[in-house]
């Protein structure tokens, strides 16, 4: 596809639920999941797998200061868990998963508490604006980028979504400074892998996969078209 320049845009991945023709119930689909992680790790693991409603089965030491974590876990909670499972254990984590079987809907799984940040106008990215909007949240497209309104352009510190320009630079006028303007120094963007941002995005946001580029945007790219959205899906 990328060879033939195919372009797309993909929403977050879902699991298929069955229904119990018995009961009436609601069916998910349940993976035995088996984790091989140092002693010091076992912990956070533990702790991540029991907020994605997963049953521990077995713990026991495999040998060589490490131990075999065994679970049980609905597979919508697993999705994008394997990037964050590198990072906790310091890529010393391996973790094998197998279908088991279809098991009563376990209840809503907590999902991101951070909003984002969007740009409010198209064009190209300027590091002074990125440096001033810094404390709004880290980045995760770099200087020079092109951004266009409704792109998702950095992760904001609060559980809000925020509007922001990215493209305004530093004012220039006739007047030289005494002392040297000081360069500006931003922290290094947040890199998103595919496999990260199918993970990371909400119900009401797009991956764009082209032949050079993973971008982040907003369903619907205009202000207006988000706010009636958002009210729909309050009303229902």
């Amino acid at each position: 596809m990328r060879r033939e320049g195919f372009e797309l845009a993909v929403s977050r991945p879902r699991v298929v639920m069955h229904k119990d023709e018995a009961t009436g119930d609601m069916l998910e689909p349940v993976e035995e999941v088996v984790i091989d992680v140092d002693e010091e790790y076992s912990g956070v693991v533990v702790q991540k797998m029991s907020e994605r409603k997963a049953e521990m089965a077995e713990l026991r030491p495999s040998g060589g200061n490490r131990v075999r974590l065994k679970f049980f876990a609905p597979t919508r909670g697993l999705i994008g868990y394997q990037s964050e499972l590198m990072t906790d254990t310091r890529g010393t984590a391996i973790m094998n998963r197998l279908f088991h079987e279809y098991q009563p809907y376990k209840g809503d799984i907590g999902g991101r508490v951070q909003g984002v940040l969007l740009s409010n106008d198209a064009g190209e990215s300027v590091a002074y604006a990125m440096f001033n909007l810094e404390d709004r949240g880290p980045m995760i497209i770099d200087v020079g980028e092109k951004v266009y309104a409704g792109m998702i352009i950095g992760i904001h510190t609060r559980d809000n979504d925020l509007e922001v320009n990215v493209l305004k630079g530093k004012k220039l006028t006739n007047m030289r400074a005494s002392g040297k303007d000081e360069a500006v120094k931003l922290t290094p963007p947040i890199r998103m892998t595919l496999d990260r941002a199918l993970s990371w995005i909400q119900d009401d946001e797009l991956v764009e996969v082209t032949p050079k580029n993973i971008r982040l945007r907003k369903m619907y790219l205009d202000s207006n078209d988000r706010k009636r959205f958002e009210k729909s899906r309050g009303a229902a």
